[in-house]
């Protein structure tokens, strides 16, 4: 055990997507700034942010009905997708920006164009996706959506699904032609070697155990080496960005934004296609409505992806449960993260998610058959032997008592929780996640680093153009940047589209 402790700027804990693009942000803004990074496992982008985990690519509120809610009078309010669109332009301004400066060389190493598409069936449904669309296509963010409910125009658009589908049914999609695939386990490898370059110390095989306040306010991690020998490290600023695990890293370091919250981890299950000929008939992220009385998790969609250079076919995502916090982590996960002063809020959320909980437990139990008869109901004709089952990352969705939801409220979406003093932020809970990192980043800026706002604010409008502004109330720019990001990034070329 060594006793010599280091001292340094700031230390990111995991080596995701959220720290990759932390610390990529920071090295522009103050490349002086010391930066060391602790990762358990042997390489970056292994848990959450790995493609084979991460379900989450390129969430730009496209086509993800859950984000779009019906009101008691009937109007659609989509004002949490508009706030997730923008949130996802800032990333992709970001990208173009590293692409332009060159510290990526091949933007189609991570991202994609594909199109975007939501799928209903049913009449009710399909009044239910129209009246969407009308609200949406009228939105500069969402220009160039197209809706059909007819089965010729469906059939060019999505053939595997409709081909030898019963005629009886309505069915209706949109589709918006600027959507993307994006790789965020490829993007956190590319900006991890980035930061590499730029000296930041990055450390494999190293566990945070512990992290606590020091007399002069800096922050004292004991890090464990993969010998299991512990080592001493402190700095001003901490970022705990290491997924299901950031829950007990915040409880350990005792700050009191860290009370009154708990976590609820749950595992995904998607469906691989290995048959090359199902594979070149789907060219499309399609997402389908929630069952009532499914969690949001849990819509269902056919995704094309980009993955090693290749084309694939996942469907899902089949709900599981594991009481780890992450696919490496511990079955004591869930019940170490019980504390005194968050068992009444575990409590209230278990007695209120009981549905949830049976949801999951049916989940669990499901067959490949009923998998695949869930499957059936995108595509007709799927045949077992295509398919193949792959356990995606765990995700533990954030407890918290709130306002409107009252005590032990779930929530499904990502938080940061900071200090007041913003020496340290965390990061907890699930989707949307990555694709709106560069957003989320920002606002852990402002929350930690007010006293450099207004210095670092003329090279953030360089790496960011829209930054501070609403892309939505500036259509001139919106087209700019929608423009100079699809060229940078490679998406902007139809030869790619069938590849």
């Amino acid at each position: 055990m060594s006793n010599r402790e280091t001292k340094t700027d700031v230390i990111l804990i995991g080596a995701g997507i959220m720290s990759a693009t932390l610390g990529t942000l920071l090295k522009e803004l103050v490349p002086e700034w010391e930066i060391k990074v602790f990762e358990k496992l042997e390489s970056a982008g292994e848990e959450s942010s790995n493609e084979w985990n991460n379900a989450g690519t390129g969430h730009a509120a496209l086509c993800e009905l859950n984000y779009t809610v019906e009101k008691p009078d009937g109007s659609i309010d989509i004002s949490k997708a508009i706030q997730i669109n923008e949130q996802f332009q800032l990333s992709m301004q970001f990208w173009s920006y590293l692409v332009n400066s060159k510290l990526i060389r091949n933007p189609q190493d991570f991202i994609m164009p594909l199109p975007h598409m939501s799928m209903v069936q049913g009449e009710q449904d399909v009044t239910f996706l129209k009246k969407r669309f009308e609200a949406m296509s009228n939105n500069p963010l969402f220009q160039g959506m197209e809706f059909s409910d007819d089965p010729e125009k469906l059939m060019e658009w999505i053939p595997l699904i409709i081909q030898d589908r019963p005629s009886n049914e309505p069915i209706a999609a949109t589709k918006i032609d600027s959507g993307t695939d994006v790789n965020f386990g490829a993007l956190t490898r590319i900006l991890f070697d980035h930061l590499k370059s730029k000296n930041v110390d990055i450390k494999y095989k190293h566990s945070v155990d512990n992290i606590k306040r020091a007399s002069d306010g800096s922050w004292e991690l004991k890090v464990r080496n993969d010998s299991g020998n512990v080592e001493r490290h402190a700095a001003k600023f901490v970022f705990v960005g290491g997924g299901g695990g950031s829950l007990h890293l915040l409880q350990k370091s005792g700050i009191p934004e860290g009370k009154h919250i708990g976590g609820f981890p749950v595992s995904g299950i998607f469906m691989v296609c290995n048959n090359p000929d199902v594979v070149t008939q789907h060219h499309a992220k399609v997402y389908g409505k929630a069952k009532v009385g499914a969690p949001p998790m849990s819509v269902p969609h056919l995704d094309t992806r980009f993955i090693e250079n290749k084309k694939s076919l996942l469907f899902g995502p089949f709900a599981g449960f594991s009481p780890k916090f992450l696919k490496t982590g511990s079955m004591f996960d869930l019940v170490t993260s019980v504390k005194p002063d968050n068992l009444l809020t575990m409590l209230s959320a278990g007695a209120k998610n009981m549905s949830l909980t049976n949801y999951l437990v049916r989940q669990v139990m499901l067959s490949k058959e009923q998998r695949m008869e869930e499957l059936r109901e995108f595509i007709p004709n799927a045949k077992n032997e295509d398919w193949d089952l792959v356990v995606a990352g765990q995700r533990v969705q954030v407890i918290k008592d709130t306002e409107a939801g009252g005590k032990g409220t779930l929530q499904f979406g990502t938080e940061v929780i900071s200090a007041a003093d913003g020496s340290i932020a965390a990061l907890l809970g699930a989707s949307p996640g990555a694709s709106t990192g560069v957003h989320v980043m920002l606002e852990v800026f402002k929350k930690c680093f007010p006293q450099h706002m207004k210095e670092w604010e003329p090279k953030i409008k360089e790496m960011i153009p829209s930054y501070g502004v609403s892309l939505m109330g500036n259509p001139e720019l919106l087209h700019e940047i929608h423009t100079s990001t699809a060229e940078t990034l490679g998406l902007s070329g139809k030869e790619l589209v069938n590849n």
